[in-house]
């Protein structure tokens, strides 16, 4: 399970509006009728229309001022597994959502207690997936890509005159490297933008910074986890607890549908990683040997090869356990573990 949260984006044109954000959300919907179009749901209602959602997210604003962020998205993204686990069924995940936005709500640390009542929120399933620079076939497939570009650029120039050599032959050479590249599709080159096969389900959510009652803030983007701050000379409670939110997202999905979630695919994972690559690398060597296998197999799908170095050694081959701890870290930030 992949989880982003991501602040709402302040650029040079920035407006306040949630419209833009909500017109990008809209691209899988453009091209069918009403009957087929996918609509927001939040935690009691379905078939949401988008005026709605920005009209709500963009009047519960009060007191922030022109540059704070005026809402939050957040991006869940299961694996291929998990959504096979479910039979990729758009009714479990919304159920899920909305077992996962209580979890969010009890995330906040606050004087008094945050429940998913006083979360004012949109969410939205998406059911395809494009690659980008981050996927792994991507990178992989980027030597082929400069080189193509390369030919095309010799190509336009002998169009204009300004060049030399035959047009025939180096579109041979293009067709050769595009037959090549390490990574296909349905028999086509890998490349940014491309949607990707299998299970692609993932669920956009739009949460508004204030409460539902348009006066506390809830930020998910604090700082801290637990702090006290004073505020027009009272102290108060704040802060936002990704990891307990990140680990009861897991536990969620887990215990809803039954999933047996492999040592790579936790969070605790993750966390070894990126703290204690040795131990997450002792403990991946040290699992029983269905559950290794298991974890080869799933790392293998990313890939990512983990070498045979005994458990034991004192020394566990430092330079092959960073270069698997940048691999898996690359496959984790882009969702192919599904982490």
């Amino acid at each position: 399970m992949y989880i982003a949260i991501t602040r709402q984006q302040l650029g040079d044109n920035f407006r306040g509006s949630v419209r833009d954000f909500v017109n990008y959300l809209e691209k899988e919907n453009e091209g069918k009728s009403m009957e087929q179009q996918e609509l927001y749901f939040n935690q009691g209602e379905n078939n949401i229309e988008t005026e709605r959602v920005i009209a709500e997210i963009d009047a519960n604003t009060t007191k922030l001022k022109k540059r704070d962020p005026k809402f939050y998205s957040l991006v869940i993204s299961p694996s291929q597994r998990e959504l096979k686990h479910i039979g990729n069924s758009p009714e479990k995940l919304k159920h899920y959502t909305r077992e996962l936005m209580k979890a969010y709500a009890a995330s906040f640390y606050r004087d008094r207690e945050v429940t998913v009542k006083d979360i004012l929120y949109f969410a939205k399933l998406e059911r395809e997936r494009s690659f980008s620079e981050r996927d792994r076939e991507v990178r992989e497939n980027q030597p082929y890509a400069s080189q193509i570009l390369e030919l095309k650029h010799r190509i336009r120039d002998i169009e204009q005159g300004e060049g030399q050599g035959t047009i025939e032959h180096l579109q041979e050479k293009i067709q050769t490297l595009e037959r090549g590249a390490p990574h296909q599709q349905n028999g086509k080159r890998i490349v940014p933008g491309m949607a990707k096969d299998g299970h692609q389900s993932h669920i956009h959510i739009i949460v508004s910074r204030k409460d539902m009652t348009n006066t506390h803030s809830l930020s998910p983007g604090s700082k801290f986890r637990t702090s006290e701050t004073t505020l027009n000379g009272k102290r108060e409670k704040q802060g936002f607890d990704r990891d307990s939110f990140y680990r009861a997202a897991e536990k969620t999905f887990d215990s809803k549908f039954g999933y047996r979630r492999n040592f790579v695919e936790t969070y605790h994972a993750r966390n070894l990683l990126d703290k204690d690559p040795k131990r997450f690398f002792a403990l991946l060597l040290g699992l029983p040997t269905h559950e290794k296998q298991a974890a080869r197999q799933l790392l293998f799908k990313a890939g990512i090869k983990v070498p045979t170095i005994p458990v034991n050694k004192v020394q566990l081959a430092y330079k092959a356990l960073m270069q698997l701890r940048k691999g898996i870290g690359k496959a984790m930030e882009s969702g192919s573990i599904g982490i």
